[in-house]
């Protein structure tokens, strides 16, 4: 898709881009009037792909497109009134199974393109008679529109249920889709007319030079800097100033616009008008994620008297069919969402997601107002589908807009040729079915049973989507049946059918569970619980359109008199009698019927609550054997907690075992040094006692010697120069502590024997 590069804008300035986190206003504290200023990065050009043989093929619904992530979050709360209409989310897709709280909130960053607020400030400035021009191509109604603040939770929510191959929404209810009757009416733009499309080039260089005087961003491209485009128109920075007000604003930009534009017609004002069509199309109508402007739609605008011929309002429908088939992991939706949501609040009013503003204006986008929730975007889509998966059928608006004023609303009479068909949208490559078959209780009738749609047509690409233009291309020629279809005004939607049984059934039997998205969705595998209800809802329909036509009846009946004659009796005028008779017959036929419905309501009133217990009680019957096997798991769990704490007291058991020898080692090795130092102890006692006996024996050595008469120098000699005193201790001391007994027991020792004085002449 043209311009799907993942470059962002903020606000409306430009230069590079930024990221920005949205935070959650505080109580009390106003809506910012500033836009954030986000420069854009460099978009991604229109390269050749792999496959330069494929590239031109149509596509139908496509099964990728703009790359574009999210994170979700809360991006209402600082979005002022003039931001930008385009929006996309970057990171994750976030798909809870179970409901969030409601602080459960995810960084986001909300990523804003070009706002209303350029446009309408240019349409403001331009002269009167470029608007007179403007009103005779049918974009008057659509320029004076208010810019609707995104919903993006309900976008979110209505993209998820989008399916690919039959192009509309999957509702416990059935496929609902808009239609082009919903384009006329909610944009007021014209849905009549030739169909957008044409030839694509391999360049756009020469009329882009030629019509816009500007440059492409690459020499094979459609691109236009946003930027640049904006500078020709006069409004070269759009971003808020500090303080500045949201009406202040707009004047600003009003002024520098119409500083530039010409005021006389000519030339120079047929190029203004030229690049500030092509700035509402390619940024508005065909509006794209990325930041540069397509001017692939350029050659139409060439002549400016023809541009009011074109549908450029089924040209919006194929164009937001298209991005509503993208990849289920983006979030955002390229294209005029706005149309969406207003599409919503008429059909769905039970979700309460919009207020009406203004009653009586038109087109019908300025009746509403979106009705701001502070809570993040995950907890209100989740809130959205779990709504969408319980409203009752009888809350569903097929066709809100009966009673409505349309001689105010000429855009629709032009267009209801188109209403209630088949037929084929297109724009350029861009080719889709509106299948409004599927949707005929839109146009008042039954849905009668239908074969569904596939995705399966010769001429469809399988894969890649269209990303650029490698040759040069006649869409005219090479969807030549399915223009024609488009100039034939399609096929007419008829249905025979009496009630709604049928395609309830059916549809059930398709779809199964897959209609339903919340977290609170019953167990339905089948579809057999949404087919009694569609069916009940049938009847309870039938019922009433029964009751209906009895008191139509009965008050003809009751009128017959005085449309037979008044006064006139049954003898008398034979006429009235037989018309009495008549309606009296259909009344008591229509009572029959309606006896009949009441007891077939009744009938499926138990049939669908049977058919609610037995989905219960299969519901508990498979979750016995999970019960089961969860209990096992829990005893498992249980086991295993008391394995651990067995192994950790084993674990301490063997560290105190492990301690205790520990102990028992070092009391051992204390024992033993205990037992040397004893032995130690012993020796040295056992030396002192030998000193000591000794020390006793020099005693009484001396003792002796005195008695005898040596001089006590002669026993000193003799102990110190006896032989070995050392030897003698060592032997006394061996002989002492020899056992009591023993041959070597301790003796004591002899004191050695006297000798004779000298000069005694006695001889050793």
């Amino acid at each position: 898709m043209e311009g799907s590069g993942e470059g962002g804008q903020g606000g409306e300035g430009g230069g590079r881009r930024r990221k920005k986190s949205i935070r959650r206003r505080q109580p009390g504290e106003g809506t910012s009037m500033v836009a954030p200023e986000v420069p854009p990065a460099a978009p991604m050009e229109e390269e050749p792909a792999v496959m330069p043989g494929d590239e031109d093929e149509p596509i139908g619904p496509k099964k990728g497109g703009c790359r574009i992530t999210r994170q979700i979050a809360t991006p209402y709360a600082s979005r002022s009134e003039g931001d930008s209409l385009i929006v996309a989310f970057t990171g994750k897709k976030a798909t809870p199974p179970v409901l969030p709280s409601e602080g459960d909130d995810i960084p986001s960053e909300l990523r804003s393109r070009l706002g209303w607020s350029v446009i309408r400030a240019v349409y403001d400035a331009l002269p009167e008679f470029q608007v007179r021009r403007l009103e005779g191509m049918g974009f008057g109604p659509f320029l004076r529109l208010e810019e609707l603040t995104p919903d993006v939770a309900l976008i979110q929510a209505l993209k998820e249920r989008w399916d690919l191959e039959c192009q509309a929404f999957l509702f416990p209810w059935g496929h609902m889709v808009p239609t082009l009757e919903d384009v006329v009416r909610i944009t007021g733009l014209r849905v009549d007319g030739q169909a957008v499309t044409g030839s694509t080039y391999t360049s756009y260089q020469e009329p882009v030079e030629r019509l816009l005087e500007l440059e492409v961003r690459g020499e094979r491209s459609s691109l236009v800097g946003r930027t640049a485009l904006q500078a020709s128109l006069g409004i070269a920075s759009a971003c808020h100033r500090t303080g500045e007000g949201q009406a202040e604003y707009l004047a600003r930009l009003t002024e520098d616009a119409r500083a530039v534009l010409a005021e006389e017609e000519g030339e120079a004002a047929d190029r203004d008008l030229r690049r500030f069509l092509i700035l509402v199309i390619a940024k508005l109508i065909l509006g794209t994620k990325g930041d540069p402007v397509g001017c692939r739609c350029l050659p139409l605008l060439e002549d400016l008297s023809s541009v009011g011929n074109y549908a450029w309002g089924a040209a919006l429908l194929a164009h937001l069919f298209d991005n509503l088939g993208t990849s289920s992991r983006e979030t955002g939706v390229a294209g005029f969402f706005p149309l969406l949501q207003v599409w919503a609040y008429y059909h769905l009013p039970s979700l309460r997601r919009g207020v009406a503003r203004r009653r009586g204006a038109v087109p019908l986008l300025q009746r509403w107002r979106f009705c701001r929730d502070e809570r993040s975007l995950r907890w209100q889509v989740t809130l959205i589908h779990d709504a969408m998966d319980t409203i009752p059928f009888g809350h569903v608006q097929w066709t809100p807009y009966v009673g409505e004023d349309d001689a105010t609303q000429p855009w629709v009479e032009r267009g209801r040729p188109y209403f209630g068909r088949d037929i084929w949208l297109h724009y350029y490559n861009t080719v889709v079915p509106l299948h409004h078959r599927l949707v005929a209780r839109t146009l008042g009738l039954h849905q009668a049973v239908v074969e569904f749609p596939t995705r399966q047509r010769s001429w469809e690409r399988s894969g890649r989507s269209f990303r650029g233009i490698q040759q040069v291309t006649d869409w005219t020629v090479r969807v030549r049946e399915q223009l024609d279809d488009w100039e034939r005004r399609g096929k007419e939607v008829v249905s025979e059918a009496a009630s709604d049984e049928d395609y309830y059934r059916a549809y059930a039997r398709r779809y199964g569970a897959q209609v339903y998205r919340g977290t609170r969705r019953p167990l339905d595998p089948e579809g057999r619980i949404a087919s009694l209800e569609g069916v009940l809802h049938s009847t309870i329909q039938q019922w009433d359109d029964l009751q209906a036509v009895v008191d139509q009846l009965r008050g003809e009946l009751e009128r017959a008199p005085q449309m037979v004659g008044g006064a006139s009796s049954s003898r008398e005028d034979p006429g009235r009698s037989v018309l009495e008779d008549q309606l009296a017959a259909a009344a008591a036929r229509a009572d029959d019927a309606l006896a009949q419905l009441r007891e077939r309501e009744q009938e499926l009133r138990t049939a669908l609550a049977r058919m609610t217990v037995l989905e219960t009680e299969m519901a508990e019957l498979r979750l016995r054997p999970e019960a089961a096997e969860v209990a096992r798991w829990r005893q498992e769990a249980e086991e295993v907690a008391r394995w651990q704490q067995e192994a950790a007291e084993a674990t301490r058991w063997r560290q105190e075992a492990e301690e205790a020898a520990r102990l028992r080692a070092e009391a051992g090795d204390l024992r033993t040094q205990l037992g040397e130092d004893r032995h130690r102890d012993d020796m040295l006692r056992s030396e002192m006692r030998g000193l000591e006996r000794a020390l006793a024996l020099v005693g009484r050595s001396r003792s002796a010697a005195s008695r005898s008469g040596i001089p006590s120098g002669s026993a000193g000699h003799y102990l110190t120069g006896s032989s070995g005193r050392r030897r003698n201790e060592e032997e006394v001391r061996r002989h002492e502590s020899a056992p009591e007994g023993s041959e070597t027991g301790p003796r004591v020792m002899a004191p050695p024997s006297p000798r004779p004085p000298e000069g005694t002449g006695e001889s050793g």
